[in-house]
């Protein structure tokens, strides 16, 4: 079939953005395939076949129904399905379907309208296949007999133009035409008087002719029956009747009555009321009492689906003669429809970042009542974060106003109200479920400003020494944290590599064994990365602090433990309670109690004589000195840390007791001998088969040697105890801990026999003023050789004693 395409206007825009400022008005017949060409709406708009698609161009109606589909490759208007201009429009003179084309990016609205032009596709059709009609046969020539004329449901020049008999008499013509409100009617007109004893029946056809090409007819049998003499027909009070209805009127409401009188008297004058049968569904809407005229409902009104309904009542007597009335009932609307509202586009869901003004969604609304009653107005209950901007006509978009977060707000549930303006007000709320989708704009936080961690020294490799957390307010692969290791500073090299990190669950190990003494605590920084794109991140500062342990012994640094034999203290004979002997002096490496050092007297000749300061390391006398002490005490002191388990070291300590320095007598045989008495102990527990031989050998030898170094001593000068003090002194000196060497020099007298010392200067003045005397030498001095004796802080100067100056001013001669 073709199709008819006129373009009425194409160029003129609104200054809104949205809408054109007139339509686009195309035509078509009814009855056309889906698929027929419509028209080229791209073209006639003025775009490009790509823009459609581009910008996602869409067909939108008001009741839904797509009667076009537009072809995005092409830009054409389609028939989508098959047009029945009857059924669209009924007989409405002309038949207009509106639509939107509706354009995104930007948005913009394009009015269409497409009318149906009616063809010649139905028939005349009377509502009776046989009228019959009685008539007095006095009726007078002109008498008119109306007829229920036929229907034609096409429009204009396809509806009905002509009526006509056939076959042609010479009793009857057919009169057709209109009265007022659009009123066509049909009547026979009586052309010559009937003659009931000529002919007492007759049957005939009229034919209803519609104006199409070709022609379509329609065909009523006429059955006349001629009566004797009723010569008066009803007559309505009315024409035609008007009535007013709500349509929330119950069943068996009265719509108002209709009224004929008959001139006649006795059956001729009894009138009967029916509706006159018609094509359309008025009668079993309606109900009319044959008696009285009144017209009742027989079911609900509904004015979205009937705005007036068009009723043809006959009223005939008791000899057959009828009237016909026409009957307009007008139904009333009341709000008894509530808003539509049809989404058309909706976009969820919607990134964090979106920026304010996004459309969120796309929607119209419509309300089937008419009046204040189809009046609709929107609302947005929650408008912080959204709200509803009108875009054209009854559209409405949902847009952002502000920046959106997801990390405080994940999902808004929006409720859009569509109100009328009747009364009361119908409401219909639309929900409108907005997810945020994240974006990574959170970096890792850790849950604590640093971290401090603790292991001890010596720990096994790989140990577990704490861990760090970090958590990302995003979720997914933004959210997953991955721990890593930094420099501390940025100038140094990558960061210690006894420290690990686990990059999953931020675990922290030690990888190898720590020295406590060697580095006290490690600094690095930890990073926490997420899986974002780009990845956000962010560091801690991580400390470790290596816990001391008690691995290291006290190192004694005085009295040196490595010479040998050890160093001698010299006590005057004349000390006191209370007198310095010496100092032991140790430290050790560990820290905190660990190296706290304690003193203790572990071993001594006599026990009662000294007293160790268990903090200080002083070795001082616990009692006077007595002629019954022995005259070299050796003593072991203990030195002892409070770590678990506690460390020691011991000093081994050789203290020589003299008498007034003015009388001093030692003997180097007798010091050697007691010097050699540590070592000889061992060996002579290892030699006790051997004692008495070895002992009978050693007086034969040791009478001999004796002889022999009396006789080289005569004219030479003795070290006093070279042998063993300066040994002691000098390692002493080299720890550090006796800065101030003393040098004693002692001359023997020429001839001396039994080794005695002269001073030839008194020691002190507090001393008693002594004259030298004149000792004899003895066998055991015969060892000591010519120097100077050195001695560093063996004896600390106190009152009535030696000061280091006074002493190393003395000769001995």
């Amino acid at each position: 079939m073709a199709i008819a395409r006129q373009v009425l206007c194409l160029s003129a825009f609104l200054s809104l953005p949205h809408a054109r400022s007139q339509p686009l008005r195309y035509s078509v017949a009814e009855e056309g395939e889906s698929g027929s060409v419509v028209a080229n709406v791209a073209e006639d708009a003025g775009l490009a076949p790509a823009q459609l698609s581009a910008r996602r161009a869409r067909l939108a109606s008001e009741d839904g129904r797509q009667h076009f589909r537009l072809e995005r490759g092409t830009g054409r208007l389609v028939v989508a399905e098959r047009l029945d201009r009857e059924e669209l429009c009924g007989q409405a003179a002309t038949c207009t379907l509106p639509f939107e084309l509706v354009l995104a990016n930007p948005l913009q609205f394009l009015r269409v309208e497409v009318t149906v032009e009616d063809i010649n596709d139905h028939a005349p059709v009377f509502p009776e296949e046989q009228v019959t009609f009685k008539i007095p046969e006095r009726s007078d020539p002109g008498s008119r007999f109306p007829l229920e004329g036929a229907r034609d449901l096409d429009v204009g020049s396809n509806s009905i133009q002509a009526y006509s008999i056939s076959p042609e008499n010479e009793y009857f013509s057919v009169s057709f035409g209109s009265h007022s409100h659009d009123e066509k009617y049909v009547e026979l007109v009586l052309e010559k008087l009937l003659d009931r004893e000529e002919q007492a029946e007759m049957v005939f056809s009229l034919i209803a002719m519609d104006g199409g090409s070709p022609p379509r007819s329609g065909t009523i049998e006429i059955h006349i029956v001629v009566l004797d003499v009723n010569d008066n027909s009803p007559v309505f009070t009315q024409r035609v009747y008007f009535g007013k209805v709500l349509e929330n009127a119950p069943e068996g409401f009265i719509v108002l009555s209709v009224v004929a009188t008959d001139l006649d008297a006795g059956p001729n004058g009894d009138i009967s009321y029916q509706f006159s049968q018609a094509l359309s569904q008025s009668d079993s809407t309606f109900l009319i009492d044959p008696v009285g005229g009144e017209i009742r409902l027989r079911k609900p009104l509904d004015f979205e689906a009937a705005e007036k309904y068009e009723l043809n009542v006959r009223a005939t007597d008791g000899g057959g003669l009828s009237a016909i009335c026409k009957v307009l009932v007008e139904v009333v609307d009341v709000n008894d429809n509530a808003p539509e509202l049809v989404v058309s586009s909706f976009s969820s869901p919607l990134p964090e970042n979106a920026l304010p003004g996004t459309v969120v969604a796309l929607f119209n609304v419509k309300d089937r009542d008419s009046g204040a009653n189809g009046k609709i107005s929107c609302a947005l209950e929650d408008q912080l974060f959204f709200s509803l901007r009108p875009a054209y006509k009854n559209y409405y978009e949902l847009v952002t106003v502000s920046t959106l977060d997801r990390e405080e707000t994940a999902q808004y549930i929006l409720s859009v109200t569509a109100a009328d303006a009747g009364s009361p007000p119908l409401t219909t709320t639309q929900t409108f479920t907005v997810d945020i989708s994240d974006v990574n704009d959170n970096a890792p936080a850790f849950n604590q400003t640093s971290y401090t961690m603790y292991v001890r020294e010596n720990n096994v490799p790989t140990v577990l020494v704490g861990a760090v957390s970090a958590s990302d307010a995003d979720v997914g692969l933004n959210a997953k944290v991955t721990y890593s290791l930094l420099p501390a500073h940025p100038t140094e090299q990558p960061p210690c590599s006894c420290i690990s990190v686990n990059s999953e669950n931020g675990d922290v190990f030690a990888l190898r064994p720590l020295d406590y003494e060697q580095v006290k605590q490690i600094e690095v920084l930890v990073s926490a990365s997420d899986a974002g794109s780009p990845a956000l991140s962010s560091s801690i500062t991580v400390r470790l602090v290596v816990v001391d342990e008690n691995d290291n012994a006290p190192l004694l640094l005085y009295p040196s433990q490595d010479s040998s034999p050890p160093s001698s203290e010299l006590v005057p004979m004349s000390a006191e309670a209370g007198y310095l002997v010496t100092k032991v002096v140790a430290v050790d490496a560990d820290s905190g109690q660990n190296s706290w050092l304690s003193y203790h007297l572990l071993r001594a000749t006599d026990p009662g004589l000294f007293v160790v300061g268990a903090q200080s390391g002083e070795v001082r006398l616990r009692r006077p000195v007595t002629e019954r002490d022995a005259a070299k005490q050796k003593l072991i002191v203990l030195v002892r840390d409070n770590g678990q388990p506690p460390l020691s070291a011991t000093a081994s300590l050789s203290v020589l007791l003299l008498h007034d320095l003015s009388d001093v007598r030692i003997t180097h045989s007798s010091l050697a001998v007691e010097e050699e008495g540590d070592s000889l102990t061992m060996y002579l527990i290892i030699s006790l088969v051997f004692v008495s031989l070895l002992f009978l050998a050693s007086m034969g030898a040791f009478v001999v040697h004796k002889a022999c170094k009396r006789n080289e001593l005569k004219d030479g000068h003795v070290l006093y105890g070279a042998g063993t003090l300066q040994g002691g002194m000098a390692d002493a000196a080299a720890a550090g801990i006796l800065p101030h060497p003393y040098c004693y020099e002692i001359s023997l007298t020429t001839g001396s026999g039994n080794s005695e010392f002269k001073f030839l200067k008194p020691i002190l003045p507090s001393l008693p003023s002594q004259h030298c005397t004149t000792g004899v030498v003895t066998g055991d001095e015969q060892d000591f050789t010519h120097g100077p004796i050195t001695l560093e802080d063996v004896a600390p100067a106190q009152p009535g004693m030696l000061s280091a100056e006074q002493f190393n001013s003395l000769s001995f001669k």
